[in-house]
């Protein structure tokens, strides 16, 4: 039971590391990024920020997952025979995989930007009229992508919260087959 709540605060805590760091690069960062003055500084700040958090990010996705494979080892009986704990085990595990992809994505969009940075813009994600196809299209799919990411790892927590509520007695022996 310690392995688990240890493996459970993990979970929730790299799935927060996620959330947070990717809203707080959305808003904080890329917004802050904007307001430079020289438009070549606007991606060129809002990259080495990303740059920077990568690693932590990193590192909280396999610690997450390490976490999320102790956690599935420790409950296969539950996930076995507890109703709608496999199907929402395979839900989780496909949100966070999308998400974790998507975020990748965004990684190689922005070393994109980070390599046109010269062209400048208006703001991390917003293309300046005149760049590049190249420059414009990398920024278009960052900006939604910024906002799909924190919906990932929301989905993520509220997910691992689900996962909480059905390990409660009440409610395991009520999903019992």
């Amino acid at each position: 039971m310690a392995g688990n709540l240890f493996a459970r605060s993990v979970h929730d805590l790299t799935a927060a590391a996620w959330f947070g760091g990717s809203l707080m690069g959305a808003v904080g960062l890329n917004g802050a990024a904007a307001e430079a003055n020289d438009p070549a500084e606007r991606t060129r700040l809002s990259s080495r920020g990303w740059m920077k958090w990568a690693p932590v990010q990193t590192a909280a996705f396999a610690t997450h997952l390490l976490a999320d494979l102790f956690i599935a080892l420790e409950n296969k009986d539950r996930i076995a025979s507890q109703e709608g704990v496999a199907r929402d085990t395979i839900y989780k595990t496909a949100v966070t995989v999308a998400g974790a992809a998507v975020t990748l994505y965004a990684g190689v969009l922005g070393k994109k930007v980070d390599k046109l940075a010269d062209e400048g813009a208006e703001g991390a994600t917003e293309p300046r009229s005149g760049s590049s196809a190249k420059l414009q299209s990398a920024q278009k799919q960052l900006k939604l992508l910024q906002w799909t990411i924190p919906a990932f790892a929301a989905s993520v927590i509220v997910l691992g919260a689900k996962h909480g509520e059905m390990q409660r007695p009440k409610n395991v022996f009520k999903g019992l087959r």
